[in-house]
């Protein structure tokens, strides 16, 4: 079922808040899928869905060549896939914000010299969160 990105409803909401990990997929150089999974966090009210990282990975690169991404979380017959462009930011206060809601939902992250935060504009959410029928 697609939902709007825009007015999430309330158990797509708490489902982005358990914690559970995604898979985040997006294109290389050579037209074939990166699926890897990662940690990521949802801003409701941005629409953002952030992933924090290390400059230089596989990741990042998809996304510097404007590759659309693709956020799947899976927890039994419950799914959401986030979908949309992605930027990729060193900026000191965004990479924090980062950071600060990635300890927020699993826990703090190991310590490195560099980071960097994916920002991904969400445009499209796919989804089932509920049975039919029930």
């Amino acid at each position: 079922m697609a939902l709007d990105p825009r007015a999430l409803p309330p158990a797509a909401l708490d489902f982005l808040a358990e914690r559970h990990l995604a898979t985040l997929s997006g294109l290389r150089a050579d037209g074939t899928i990166h699926t890897v999974p990662v940690g990521f966090t949802w801003d409701d009210d941005a629409g953002l869905a952030r992933v924090i990282t290390s400059p230089g990975t596989q990741k990042v690169r998809n996304v510097q060549r404007g590759s659309r991404l693709t956020l799947c979380q899976v927890e039994g017959w419950r799914w959401l896939t986030l979908e949309g462009t992605g930027v990729v930011t060193d900026d000191p206060d965004r990479v924090a914000e980062a950071v600060r809601r990635y300890t927020e939902r699993y826990r703090p992250p190991r310590e490195r010299p560099s980071r960097v935060a994916v920002e991904i504009s969400v445009d499209r959410v796919l989804g089932l969160l509920e049975l039919p029928g029930r």
